[in-house]
């Protein structure tokens, strides 16, 4: 079979679920494993599909983006992985900013209670006062679909903090376009926020990886990235471009 054929029946399996495995792109072609590894490479270079652990999987648009309810229940045991790892990284006394990503939110009972939190999270705010969390919340406007506020009066509050520790949610993490998300307004707080911390954490599952959004947030080593898995054809291309920390259970 013709590598432009291959590459046809990859396509056109992805149309048809949003994911697949080697393996049934071994069956489907009659191809060996290796031949189907080289050709998903080719595919991601053209920016056809991305790479994933053990097959690829079909890119997201670029304005695409879901409800803080649907992202809520996307691969939540994943997020809570990464979301307690992430927790342990704060000390008692930080100063720390938490954004209004879910995995971000997942954060929460894993917080020691003597810190001080600020965020732009309208449903983080009442997590952190059960907690007893000295909490301050960012002005401006409330985005209905994310629960983040935006906009200038969000990014004049953010002036007036400085923090140990920041922790935040993306869209797409990529080797050259680095961090983005599809609103423009929600990647200049995230970019205010990188800013003004000592340390900053993008904690993203595996299906951000080789996904590009539309407003670019920062660059790869401006945070360190926390997941929960990662393929190591993927790892590869961010060696040197920032830290990861893999989180297993």
């Amino acid at each position: 079979m013709l590598e432009s054929e291959r590459h046809q029946i990859i396509l056109e399996a992805l149309k048809e679920k949003n994911s697949v495995k080697i393996q049934e792109l071994v069956d489907l072609t009659n191809a060996s494993e290796s031949t189907i590894r080289r050709d998903l490479t080719q595919l991601e270079q053209g920016k056809f599909l991305k790479r994933v652990h053990g097959g690829a999987a079909r890119l997201q648009g670029k304005l695409q983006e879901p409800s803080m309810t649907e992202k809520s229940s996307k691969n939540l045991q994943a997020k809570r992985q990464i979301a307690q790892y992430a927790g342990s990284l704060v000390e008692a006394g930080d100063c720390i900013y938490l954004d209004a990503g879910s995995t971000v939110f997942e954060m929460i009972p894993f917080l020691p209670t003597n810190i001080v939190v600020v965020t732009n999270g309208l449903m983080h705010a009442n997590e952190l006062l059960e907690k007893n969390i000295k909490t301050f919340l960012v002005g401006g406007f409330a985005k209905p679909t994310t629960k983040a506020m935006i906009g200038r009066g969000a990014l004049e509050s953010l002036e007036h903090y400085r923090f140990d520790k920041c922790f935040m949610g993306v869209n797409g993490i990529h080797p050259q376009f680095g961090y983005t998300t599809p609103d423009q307004e929600e990647a200049m707080i995230k970019q205010q926020a990188i800013s003004l911390t000592r340390e900053a954490y993008v904690l993203a599952d595996e299906t951000k990886f080789s996904e590009i959004a539309f407003a670019k947030i920062a660059d790869l080593h401006l945070a360190t990235i926390i997941t929960n898995e990662i393929d190591l054809d993927i790892e590869e291309q961010f060696i040197n471009k920032t830290k990861i920390r893999v989180v297993t259970s």
